[in-house]
């Protein structure tokens, strides 16, 4: 008797059980979803330039494939990222947790915590046939292990869209057009999204990761302009006031955006395939970046919308185009979203929230009135490496009026030591500026508008350039993104805005608490000691064991 009635009671368990999981499941689109993810890709579209309010960098680039699945879809205007370096930004948007939450992952060469639920893994278990091109998730150990690794990664084509401006120059050199090596390139592109779909099972849903890394650094100098017509002197008067409107660091942002028309490219031959595979109305497409533009002032590794605004594009399979959604959202929202679009169970206590209620409307603007801040943050890029020069931990909370930071160690060198042996040297023999620029202020990633910048650090003409991008900062800083959306003008020691400052500085650290937020838990140094500092280079162990 005892044990018929365990077993009725365990019968009814899996039976409750299962109609909870199909009853959820049932309630799900079950769409396909292209995730197009880009390295280093900040803010810049064409679709962008309509609704900027202000001439921008904008004006200058052309994305007509991007533009069109923004006019299919959906324009995010205040989309951020949680973190503005490579590997605490995937780990929030794999987990939709806090970065800070992520343990070993939180830092750039950070070890994946097996105990985190992934939504890629999440989806495989719920029946999706998964696969990726090129970068997930890392630098870290193992590489992309939220995605299960390498075991579905479609990279048959090769590696040539990680490169563009590098593989196109190299084709050029051999006698090839520049429309015939763009053409090659896109080959590959083409042929690894073939092979993906070419795996699934008939009926089956589906989510292809493509990552591609070409707007990372490095990139070929004037390649904007010889690959994508990008002239560096139609930038003048339209770059960020923190950036020195001067012909090399024109031509190095030009360069960066000739990077991101290749990515644009990128995503017409996805979409021509999409359509072309009968699945182009049954398929979330998704278009975003890690972080902000990098080895510049204020970008990556930065907690001003130069370094933590991103894209975000989202075209929902038979839904209503041409929107803009002016809800601030973060990149962790994402995976909530496609848990519930895949019909799985979303864990508890995330910081991301499912974007699935806003796809589903028809109107723009502000859907969700409590969707008003987001919070950023880092701990360690390169920096913290070699004993002496500590990690420079922020946070920020972002609203639609203002940027609040707390800079927890304003002691310390924001983007990395000046001192050492290796310093930049600034001008090169043949009078043009050094770019191998990575041996000093490690985490502004080398490049020539950093060298430009060390090289005129006694010019008095713009020395505050230098000191912006180099210089120690305040413990607080707090800007005025409607009057001041280039965040240069720090009103946190003006008493007008004193009740203002102290009131969003209350809401951080009151929801940095809540969330364990190791900066502000304990004693706050957890992130200061092993194995959060240890050399760059030298692999973290995974925590737990893949299930994979």
């Amino acid at each position: 008797m005892k044990h018929f009635l365990n077993f009725c009671l365990t019968f009814l368990f899996l039976l409750c059980f299962w109609c909870v999981s199909f009853a959820a499941e049932s309630k799900a689109p079950r769409w396909n979803v292209l995730f197009v993810f880009a390295d280093d890709w900040g803010r810049y579209a064409g679709a962008y330039a309509k609704i900027d309010q202000r001439a921008t960098l904008n004006d200058v680039i052309k994305t007509p494939h991007i533009d069109r699945v923004a006019q299919q879809g959906i324009l995010f205007r205040n989309a951020f990222v949680n973190s503005p370096s490579c590997t605490p930004s995937r780990s929030a948007l794999m987990t939709g947790r806090y970065f800070f939450n992520t343990g070993p992952s939180s830092i750039l060469h950070g070890a994946w915590d097996y105990s985190l639920p992934s939504y890629p893994l999440m989806l495989r278990e719920g029946g999706y046939h998964i696969g990726k091109s090129y970068k997930v998730w890392g630098p870290g150990n193992p590489s992309d292990a939220p995605f299960g690794g390498q075991k579905y990664a479609y990279q048959k084509g090769g590696p040539t869209p990680n490169n563009f401006s590098e593989e196109a120059t190299k084709l050029v050199a051999q006698g090839k057009s520049t429309e015939a090596a763009r053409t090659q390139i896109l080959q590959a592109v083409r042929r690894n999204f073939d092979d993906f779909l070419k795996d699934r099972k008939p009926g089956q849903p589906w989510h292809y990761f493509f990552g591609p890394t070409t707007t990372h650094r490095t990139w070929v100098k004037g390649s904007g302009k010889s690959l994508w017509g990008i002239n560096p002197d139609d930038l003048r008067g339209k770059m960020p006031k923190f950036l020195p409107d001067v012909p090399e660091v024109r031509e190095d942002v030009s360069d960066y955006l000739g990077e991101c028309q290749a990515l644009d490219a990128y995503v017409g031959a996805l979409m021509q395939m999409l359509e072309e595979s009968g699945d182009a109305n049954n398929t979330l497409v998704v278009l975003s970046g890690d972080h902000g533009m990098p080895g510049v002032p204020s970008g990556k590794c930065n907690l001003y919308d130069m370094g933590v605004a991103v894209p975000l594009i989202i075209k929902v399979p038979k839904g209503k185009g041409n929107r803009v959604i002016d809800d601030m959202v973060c990149l962790p929202d994402l995976a909530p979203t496609f848990m519930e679009i895949g019909g799985s169970q979303v864990p508890e206590n995330l910081y991301g929230r499912s974007l699935l209620p806003l796809l589903q409307k028809e109107e723009s603007g502000v859907i969700d009135k409590t969707r008003n801040w987001v919070i950023t943050g880092r701990e360690r890029h390169v920096q913290g490496a070699r004993e002496g020069n500590l990690p420079y931990p922020m946070r920020s909370l972002r609203t639609r009026e203002w940027v609040y930071v707390k800079n927890f160690a304003s002691d310390r060198w924001p983007m990395g030591s000046p001192d050492g042996a290796n310093r930049v040297i600034g001008i090169a023999p043949d009078g043009d500026v050094e770019t191998n620029t990575r041996a000093t202020f490690a985490d502004m990633d080398a490049g020539p508008t950093k060298a430009w910048l060390v090289a005129h650090k006694d010019d008095a003409q713009w020395k505050w350039y230098y000191d912006w991008a180099f210089g120690k900062r305040p413990r607080e800083e707090l800007y005025d993104v409607k009057n001041d959306p280039d965040q240069i003008h720090n009103l946190a020691e003006n008493p007008k805005f004193s009740s203002q400052k102290k009131f969003l500085s209350q809401r951080l650290m009151q929801l940095l608490t809540q969330a364990g937020d190791p900066r502000v838990v304990n004693d706050g140094t957890t992130f200061d000691r092993e194995p959060f500092t240890t050399p760059a280079g030298r692999p973290l162990a995974p925590l737990g064991k893949s299930s994979e």
